[in-house]
């Protein structure tokens, strides 16, 4: 709250489930069946990909949030509404 009176905004992005080197690296491992099981308890069924984490990224830095602060933005499919 002290920051904000300063124009100082301060958010986070709380990502899920993303397709990253490490979820390839499962599969190669033969892993990809529990990769598989994890993506079935997200609602939208499936991992997300590094530029939506981006996008969301993005937005925060953008003028279009210039009145969003002290949020923590999830990034994971519906995973915590679930």
């Amino acid at each position: 709250m002290e920051y904000a009176a300063r124009g100082i905004r301060i958010n986070a992005i709380c990502p899920g489930l993303i397709q990253t080197p490490m979820s390839d690296q499962m599969i190669a491992a033969g892993q990809g069946d529990a990769l598989k099981a994890m993506e079935k308890s997200i609602p939208m069924v499936r991992a997300g990909r590094p530029e939506e984490v981006a996008n969301a990224v993005l937005w925060l830095c953008s003028d279009a949030a210039s009145y969003v602060t002290g949020q923590s933005i999830s990034v994971d499919g519906g995973f915590v509404i679930r």
